[in-house]
Order: structure tokens, then sequence, then C-alpha cells
């Protein structure tokens, strides 16, 4: 275990940042500035939603139509997200050679919308199909468009978005919502994303895990690190005595692990950080 460094967190933050070889780990904090809610953080506590999980998403036609109403309604609210001063300052780093590889837990796209490269999607990306029939991937706009068309005469309104793009939505206008099959063989369409109780790919985890064990710093920003599928890879760093840094609002479950620990607004702190180093 590494040993806790309290004193002037953000000039220690930028000393790890300017040895270079740092590879970030994101999760939803680093969105909720662009308007997206996270799960476990102060604007998760407000809701009550349960996300969809795998078995239900398969197991039934019902589930499925209950996702899709919601997800239809919500993606219009991703789409329109813009990425905000913490993703631009990550795309800086990286740019400036100091981000070697970024690993985000989001679906949301907005770290290659901020003009990031090379971004590994641990869950996947909302802006993609899979049809779980032929396992071809198609755009999510293409589907928008698709659902809008068999569903003319159905209109619906919901204020509360969820971090994975569905929203809250009374039954009974789940019951007059439409669902469209894939457009090549017919079958069923899902997300392409890592629903809760879904393994990600072995392939991609082993990805993860390779650039995780070539940094220099593992840089955390805005992720409770509450689920494995993140904090595998604090784990993996602090046995390799890679320094972990953590920029959070709220405690995660990495903070033991962490050498840098800053309870701080992700957009402020990066962009600070992002002048100190100039």
């Amino acid at each position: 275990m590494t040993t806790q460094v309290e004193a002037a967190p953000g000039e220690l933050l930028a000393d790890l940042v300017a040895d270079g070889d740092v590879v970030v780990l994101s999760g939803a904090g680093l969105s909720t500035e662009s308007g997206i809610p996270d799960y476990r953080g102060e604007t998760g506590r407000r809701r009550r939603a349960e996300p969809m999980t795998y078995q239900r998403f398969v197991g039934g036609a019902e589930a499925r139509r209950r996702y899709w109403a919601r997800s239809h309604l919500g993606w219009r609210h991703i789409a329109r997200a813009e990425p905000n001063a913490g993703h631009r300052a990550v795309a800086e780093l990286q740019r400036r050679g100091l981000v070697t590889g970024i690993i985000t837990q989001n679906v949301d796209g907005l770290h290659q919308a901020a003009g990031a490269r090379d971004v590994i999607e641990l869950h996947g990306s909302l802006d993609r199909v899979l049809c779980l029939g032929c396992g071809r991937r198609s755009p999510r706009q293409d589907l928008h468009e698709r659902l809008t068309a068999a569903n003319l005469g159905w209109h619906a309104e919901s204020a509360a978005i969820n971090p994975d793009g569905d929203v809250a939505l009374d039954d009974d206008r789940v019951a007059g919502f439409r669902v469209v099959g894939c457009a090549s063989c017919g079958g069923v369409l899902k997300p392409d994303v890592i629903f809760f109780g879904e393994n990600v790919p072995a392939p991609r985890v082993r990805a993860c895990f390779d650039l995780t064990g070539r940094a220099a710093t593992l840089l955390v920003l805005g992720s409770s690190l509450t689920v494995m599928s993140g904090y595998r890879f604090v784990r993996h760093a602090a046995a390799l005595n890679i320094p972990v840094a953590i920029v959070n609002q709220g405690p995660t479950r990495g903070d033991g692990e962490a050498l840098l620990r800053l309870d701080a607004p992700l957009g402020r702190t990066l962009t600070d950080l992002v002048a100190a180093l100039a």
C-alpha cells in the first residue's frame, strides 16, 4: 500500500503529470459538468432509477420495450451533450504528450468529442447499436431515425435523465412504444454498452491492464471505483508500485491505494493543472 500524501496536493499532481506517461481512468463524475448525471456521486444520490441489467434485457420483450422507449427519449439529451473543461483538459494533456492512454468507464463519447485519441471505452458507447443475432454494429442515429418513424403518434416527455442514457417514464407511455429489430436480420438490438451483469470482453480488459502496467502514473478522474470493473486497474497499478492519483468529489474505493487524493470539481482542477504545466 502506498503512503497518503496530503501537503500541497495541486502541486504534487502537477509534478506527477509533468513526468509524463500518465494513463487516465475516467468515470461518470467527469461528465456531470456536461449535464450527464453519475450513478453514485451527488447527482446520483438525487435519483432512484434502477439501471437496466443484461439479464432483464435479454430475458423478455417487455423489458426491451421499456428500455428502448426510455432510451429513445434520453438519447436526444446524450447526443446534445458537449465536452466540458475537464474533457478538454485531458485532451490537451494528451496533445502535449503527457497523457499516453485514456481508459473511460463512460459511454457518452465526450473524450473523443473533446479531441482525445485512442480512447479505450471500457463499457462501450451509446452511439453504436449491436445486433444480438448477426453481430452487426450500426450507428445509434440510424436507429433513432427508425424508432422515430415507427412511433410517429407516440409522444412522451421526461426531465430526468439517467447516466446510461435513458429517462424516467410512466408505464402507460411505455406500453404504446414500438420497438424495431435489426435492419439486416430482424434480430434483437442492444446498445453497444456493457449492462450491469454483463462482462467486459476479455481482450478489452487485457488491453487496459497492459496500458496501466506501462504507466508512470495512473490518474483516476471522477470515479468512485465502487465496481471492480474500474477498481481492478487501480489495484493493478498499486501492486506494481505505480503511483495512483485520484481527483473525485467524494470518497472512492481506491483511496487506500492512492498516493494523492483530491476532493475537488473536475473541470476547475484539470483546467488549473493544464495552466500550471504551461
